[in-house]
């Protein structure tokens, strides 16, 4: 006889029973390890607040996840836009086809609309896309890519470039938050807290920030398919192009890779700096399901201001 399934909020006491599930169920990137402080960074020290998570379990085992990660977005208008990031999911491989995913889905929705969330957003894969279109989700659009290979592409020595970094540059910390802009869309609030704990206390992404000028990059060096490569995760300020050269001059990277919205400053200076959009590459699905009304159309990628912090899996 199977199971029983039930369902209930997650606990602090779970982590080490929850990245164990997420191991069996995901594995475990090489570049980003699932240890306890990363689970604590993004559920519970989020400045956002407190995740919405919630676990499925048989017999006291964990044998499901559903999480939301806590989010706040700015509206052209200044209206600011309380939200939910749909992010780690897991059913243990022998719990498979038994409606884990959906009903823990279901049951964070309930929670997310009771305690008075606008809207869920999150680019799943295209294995779960189709069910997130079954549960009320909205294809957005497409997260393309903006690429420049640099000196180090045909070079198969090209050493490992995270130390060179560490070494070259600053940390990705600020005692005062750089200078914003207004939204052009939906667009995260750029606060101290928030850019202290999206980039200077990641516990395992190391991100690094060089500052040309007026202009700033927020730069994280990663590992795909045995090839170095460095993500531009964000922009700040003036002529952030010039910030963008000095980190690829500082880098062993084979090639710089990012993604901003169109008709963004930021879009902008990685073009001035020779970053090109490949076409038809489909890096991401940005997908969204409202939760109330609201004076912004978010089925529309004309209504969104992303960066690349916005979409990358933490």
């Amino acid at each position: 006889m199977a199971e029983a399934i039930q369902s209930r909020v997650m606990e602090k006491s779970d982590v080490e029973e929850v990245l164990d599930l997420l191991r069996a169920a995901l594995g475990e990137p090489p570049l980003l390890a699932r240890t306890p402080q990363l689970l604590a960074w993004k559920h519970y020290d989020n400045p956002f607040g407190e995740s919405i998570a919630l676990v499925a379990t048989a017999d006291s085992r964990i044998v499901g996840l559903r999480s939301f990660m806590r989010w706040q977005l700015r509206t052209p208008s200044g209206g600011l836009v309380s939200c939910v990031r749909a992010v780690d999911t897991a059913t243990h491989p022998e719990f498979h086809r038994r409606g884990i995913f959906r009903r823990l889905t279901e049951e964070a929705i309930e929670l997310a609309t009771a305690d008075g969330v606008d809207l869920v957003f999150n680019t799943p894969n295209a294995k779960s896309g189709s069910g997130y279109t079954s549960m009320g989700w909205i294809e957005v659009g497409r997260i393309g890519v903006l690429l420049r290979p640099t000196r180090h592409f045909f070079n198969l020595r090209a050493r490992h470039h995270s130390a060179s970094l560490t070494e070259a540059v600053e940390s990705a910390h600020w005692t005062r938050a750089p200078l914003g802009r207004a939204a052009l869309g939906l667009r995260t609030p750029r606060t101290d807290d928030y850019l202290n704990w999206r980039f200077g206390s990641h516990p395992t992404a190391r991100y690094h920030k060089f500052t040309s000028g007026a202009g700033q990059a927020v730069v994280r060096p990663n590992m795909r398919k045995g090839r170095n490569e460095l993500l531009i995760s964000d922009l700040f300020g003036r002529n952030s192009q010039d910030a963008i050269g000095d980190a690829v001059r500082a880098a062993n990277a084979r090639y710089v890779a990012t993604w901003f919205s169109e008709d963004t400053p930021e879009r902008s200076a990685c073009l001035h700096a020779g970053l090109i959009p490949i076409p038809g590459v489909r890096a991401l699905t940005l997908m969204a399901r409202p939760l109330n009304e609201l004076d912004v159309d978010v089925t529309s990628m004309s209504s969104w201001d992303l960066a690349l912090s916005d979409l990358e899996l933490l």
